[in-house]
């Protein structure tokens, strides 16, 4: 079965860093890009950032760009992704995505909120 599940989350102060994880079970992580999306109240989901399954290349969101790294460990089916010099606009629910076989994926989410 496949599953994709977050954790990491928590509250930060602006200017802080967490680091989410997004670990893989029910398929083989080498294969298969990954993506990083987040949904802030009252806000549709938006992609943050995803990586290859191939060359490792990366996309992010303006928004996040320079700010946050997505890296990946195939050894360990897990999916990182580094979120540094925090704001309070990036307080949302973040989620981990995997299309596999033209179904997707989503985990539950984890939380995260920027705020002082």
């Amino acid at each position: 079965q496949v599953q994709v599940v977050e954790s990491g989350g928590g509250l930060v102060q602006p200017g802080g860093s967490l680091r989410l994880s997004c670990a893989a079970s029910g398929f083989t992580l080498d294969y298969y890009a990954i993506g990083w999306f987040r949904q802030a109240p009252g806000k549709e989901r938006e992609g943050v950032s995803c990586i290859s399954n191939s060359d490792g290349s990366t996309y992010y969101a303006d928004s996040v760009k320079g700010r946050f790294t997505i890296s990946r460990d195939n050894a360990k089916n897990t999916v990182y992704l580094q979120m540094n010099s925090l704001k309070p606009e990036d307080t949302a629910i973040y989620y981990c995505h995997v299309e596999v076989n033209d179904s997707w994926y989503w985990g539950p989410g984890t939380q995260v909120t920027v705020s002082s």
